[in-house]
C-alpha cells in the first residue's frame, strides 16, 4: 500500500489561461474536472540544471524534441552551448522510426537526458533500441517483435544491457548486439531476476519489477529467483470487457505462503553461482540487493514479519556471507538504505533504532564507532560523505517537523550546520565535490524557487521564482493555516485548515474532513501544493480539514510503533481528539462533519464510521475491510501474523463492525483493483446488508487502484460532490 491515492487533492498547477474564474472569483467542479471544460492549471518549470560526471553545471532544454545542452559557470552564469547533436526527433526519423511515434518517445526519452550520459535505452515496437547522443544515431539491438524485453538497463561500462523476456533474463553486447539468453527456467511460478507482486509493491516499489543488479567490474548480475507455486491465486474478471479481461495474479494474504526466494549471481554466458540460505527452516525476506564499490555482495535480510534486519556482506565465492549489521525494534523494522562506505573501509548507516532515523559511523571491522547525529528529529536523506572535510551531508525534519533543511555534520558527530535559511521542503542536488548545491524549495505559502547555494549555505545565485500567475489573482482561495494540536497525552498533531474566504467565526460552518492515516504517511507537509478542490469546498462554505494521527505523522517510528498490531485502534483515538479541538473553536458545526479517504485512508474512513459516531458522512474509497484481506508484507509488518494476533485483527476490522455503522457512507472501487482487492468493498456491502444497513456505491468498471481517465474522474468527483451536498 506504497501510493496514496487522495482524489480530493490531486496536485493542479497554475497557468496563464484566460476566464480561470467566474467573474465572482470562484472555481466550479468542471474547471477542475470536466474533460472538455478543465482548466489547465500548470506552472512555469523550474531551471532544469544538474551537475555532470565532470562536476560542470549543465542546464538542459528541450523543445518539440531538440535537446540543447549548455555548460553554465556558477560565478558569473555565463552559458556555453555544448556541441552535440540533440535533436531527438531527428535521430529517430533517419532511423526509420515511424513518424506518430517520434515525438511521443522523443518527449520520452529527452526527460532522461543527464549531463555526461550518452546511451539511453528505450523500445520501440517490442523490441530494445539505442539512443545514442554522442553519435546522433538510434539503432535497434534485439530483433524479436514477437517477444516483450523489459526492465533493461545498461552495464556501468555501457558495453552490455540486462533485461527480462517473460520470467528469464537475458543480456545483449551493444557493439554487435548478440544476444544471449542467461536463464532458462522461467515459467509461471518461477521468475529469474523478475519481482513478484508482493516485493514490488511493499518493498522494491510500485512499477519496479527488475531482480537484478550489475557488478561495478560490469562482469555479473546478482538477481533474485522466486518461486510463486505455493502462492495463491486471486482472479479479477474484468466483467467491464467481452471478453472478459480476467487477470490472475499470485497474491499472498495475510498468513498465506509467500514465495520462495534465492539469491544468485550469474555471469555473462549464463553461469549461477546459488548463496547460502543463512535462515534455513525461517521464513525470511529478501529486502536489498547491491554491490560494495569494489565488487562485493551486499543483501538485506529480515524475518517474515519484519521484526529484525540483517545487513550481510559475501564472500569472495558469494556462498557464506557474515552479518555486518544486525537491527532489531519493539514493532517492526524499516527497510533500510544501503550503507555509504568510506575510503578507510569503514561506512556511515543510517538506524531507526531510537525510535528516530540517524546516522551512525562504523569502522571497517563493522564494529559501531558512534552516532553521527542523535536527537528527537529525523534524518530524511542523506546525499554523501564529504571526506575529503570529514563530513556528513544529509536533510532532517530538526527545524521543522513537516518539512526539511538541508545540514552538514563532521564525522565525529561534532559541528553540526544548517545550510537553508527559508523554512519549508527542500530538493537538493550536491555537485561531485560537495562545493555547491542546487536548492528546489517551497512551502505552504511559498510558490516553488530554486538557488545554487555555496557548501555553506550562501546563496550564490537565485535562480527561479514561480511566483502567482496573473491568471490566478482574481480566483478567491482558501484562508489556509497550519496548527499544531495536542492530543490527549499531549502529542502533537499537524493540521491544516481551509477556511472560506469569506469566512466568519460567529457562523457555524459543515466540515470536510481529508485523511490517509497510514504508517508514516503524511498528508501534513509544509510545501506548495494546488489542492484546488479544497479551494473549491472552502468557497461553497466548508471547512476543510486535515489532520495527521501520530503514526502517520513521519515524526520517527518511535510515533507510529504504538499501533503495532492494534491497527484503527490509537489511529481513531488521535482523530477523535483532534474534532475536539476543532469543536472548541466554536465555528465547526460538529453535526455536520464529514471524512474522505482513499486506499488507507479508506480503510479509516469506514473504520470511524464503524467504530465512532463521530462522523455525518463518509467517503470511503478503495478500503482494506479486514486486514486477513490485505497483502502478507504489509499487514503483517505492522500487524503480525494471524494466528498470533486474533484480537488485533478482529478489533481491526470493518466487516465485524458493520452493524454498528453510523452515518451514511459512499463506497468507491475500481473493478480491477489488483492492491486492495474489490472483494473487500463487496464484502462490506454483503456485511451491511446482512445488518440492515444502507449504503451508496460507485464502482470504477476496469479500472485499478487509483482510477484514472478523465471521464472516470470526472465520475468519481461529481459523484462525491453530489453525494457531499445532499447528505451533509
Amino acid at each position: 500500500m506504497k501510493t496514496i491515492w487522495a482524489w480530493a487533492c490531486l496536485p493542479f498547477a497554475w497557468t496563464a489561461a484566460t476566464n480561470v474564474a467566474a467573474q465572482d472569483g470562484k472555481l466550479s467542479l468542471e474547471m477542475l474536472y470536466h474533460p472538455t471544460q478543465k482548466v489547465k492549471f500548470e506552472t512555469r518549470p523550474l531551471t532544469r540544471l544538474s551537475w555532470d560526471a565532470q562536476n560542470r553545471l549543465i542546464e538542459t532544454q528541450i523543445k518539440d524534441g531538440a535537446l540543447q545542452l549548455f555548460v553554465v559557470n556558477p560565478h558569473t552564469w555565463e552559458k556555453q552551448a555544448l556541441a552535440v547533436d540533440g535533436n531527438i526527433v531527428q535521430i529517430l526519423r533517419q532511423a526509420g522510426i515511424e513518424e506518430n511515434q517520434q515525438v511521443a518517445l522523443a518527449e520520452k526519452l529527452g526527460a532522461q537526458i543527464t549531463p555526461g550520459q550518452t546511451a539511453y535505452l528505450f523500445t520501440y515496437k517490442n523490441d530494445l533500441w539505442l539512443l545514442d547522443t554522442q553519435k546522433a544515431q538510434a539503432r535497434e539491438l534485439t530483433h524479436t517483435p514477437d517477444q516483450v524485453e523489459d526492465e533493461a538497463i545498461l552495464s556501468p561500462d555501457n558495453r552490455s544491457v540486462a533485461y527480462l523476456k517473460g520470467n528469464d533474463m537475458y543480456v545483449t553486447d551493444i557493439a554487435t548486439a548478440k544476444e544471449t539468453r542467461l536463464t532458462h527456467d522461467g515459467s509461471e511460478t518461477n521468475f529469474n531476476g523478475r519481482l513478484d507482486w508482493v516485493y514490488m509493491e511493499e518493498i522494491y516499489g510500485r512499477g519496479k519489477l527488475r531482480a537484478f543488479w550489475w557488478s561495478p567490474d560490469s562482469k555479473r548480475l546478482a538477481f533474485l529467483n522466486f518461486d510463486e507455486s505455493k502462492v495463491p491465486v486471486y482472479t479479477l474478471s474484468g466483467d467491464h470487457a467481452q471478453p472478459v479481461k480476467t487477470d490472475r495474479t499470485r497474491y499472498p494474504k495475510a498468513g498465506d505462503p509467500n514465495p520462495t526466494v534465492r539469491l544468485g549471481v550469474i555471469d555473462q554466458e549464463g553461469k549461477i553461482a546459488w548463496t547460502e540460505n543463512p535462515y534455513p527452516g525461517k521464513e525470511t525476506l529478501i529486502v536489498q540487493v547491491g554491490w560494495t564499490p569494489d565488487g562485493r555482495l551486499l543483501a538485506s535480510w529480515q524475518d517474515r514479519v519484519q521484526t529484525w534486519l540483517d545487513l550481510r556482506l559475501y564472500d569472495a565465492k558469494r556462498s557464506a556471507s557474515q552479518v555486518v549489521v544486525h537491527e532489531s525494534s519493539p514493532a517492526w523494522t524499516e527497510r533500510l538504505p544501503f550503507p555509504t562506505f568510506l575510503k578507510d573501509g569503514g561506512f556511515v548507516w543510517e538506524s531507526d533504532r531510537t525510535g528516530h532515523r540517524h546516522v551512525y559511523r562504523y569502522d571497517q571491522q563493522f564494529r559501531l564507532e558512534h552516532a553521527v547525529t542523535k536527537g528527537d528529529w529525523d534524518v530524511r536523506t542523506v546525499y554523501g560523505v564529504d571526506e575529503a572535510n570529514g563530513r556528513v551531508l544529509f536533510s532532517a525534519n530538526e527545524r521543522n517537523p513537516i518539512g526539511n533543511d538541508v545540514y552538514s555534520i563532521g564525522l565525529d558527530g561534532k559541528a553540526q550546520q544548517r545550510l537553508t535559511q527559508d523554512s519549508g521542503t527542500h530538493q537538493v542536488r550536491w555537485n561531485k565535490t560537495y562545493s555547491m548545491f542546487l536548492d528546489s524549495w517551497s512551502s505552504l505559502k511559498q510558490t516553488p524557487k530554486q538557488a545554487l547555494l555555496s557548501d555553506s549555505g550562501k546563496t550564490l545565485r537565485a535562480i527561479d521564482d514561480v511566483g502567482m500567475p496573473e491568471a490566478m489573482k482574481g480566483v478567491r482561495l482558501a484562508k489556509v493555516s497550519q496548527q499544531q494540536i495536542k492530543a490527549r497525552d499531549g502529542f502533537l498533531l499537524e493540521s491544516l485548515l481551509y477556511l472560506p474566504p469569506d469566512f466568519d467565526p460567529q457562523k457555524k460552518y459543515p466540515v470536510y474532513q481529508h485523511l490517509y492515516a497510514g504508517p508514516m504517511a503524511p498528508q501534513v507537509n509544509d510545501r506548495w501544493s494546488n489542492d484546488l478542490y479544497h479551494h473549491f469546498l472552502a468557497q461553497q462554505g466548508y471547512i476543510v480539514w486535515v489532520l495527521d494521527n501520530r503514526s502517520a505523522s513521519n515524526k520517527g517510528l518511535a510515533s507510529a510503533w504504538p499501533i503495532h498490531k492494534k491497527l484503527g485502534q490509537l489511529e481513531l483515538q488521535d482523530q477523535l481528539d483532534g474534532l475536539e479541538w476543532l469543536r472548541q473553536q466554536g465555528w465547526a458545526d460538529m453535526e455536520r462533519v464529514a471524512l474522505n479517504g482513499w486506499s488507507y485512508g479508506g480503510y479509516m474512513t469506514s473504520y470511524a464510521m464503524t467504530h465512532s459516531k463521530a462522523w455525518k458522512l463518509g467517503f470511503v474509497g478503495a478500503p482494506v475491510t479486514d486486514w486477513h484481506l490485505y497483502d502478507s508484507v504489509y499487514t503483517e509488518r505492522y500487524m503480525g501474523l494471524p494466528s498470533e494476533n486474533k484480537e488485533g485483527y478482529d478489533k481491526g476490522s470493518v466487516l465485524k463492525a458493520a452493524k454498528d455503522l453510523h452515518g451514511k457512507i459512499l463506497i468507491m472501487h475500481g473493478t480491477m483493483d489488483d492492491n486492495v482487492h474489490p472483494q473487500n468493498a463487496i464484502m462490506l456491502i454483503d456485511a451491511l446488508i446482512q445488518n440492515g444497513k444502507d449504503y451508496s456505491l460507485q464502482l470504477y468498471p476496469g479500472q485499478g487502484h487509483g482510477p484514472r481517465g478523465d471521464w472516470t474522474v470526472w465520475s468519481l468527483q461529481k459523484a462525491k460532490w453530489e453525494f457531499l451536498k445532499n447528505n451533509l
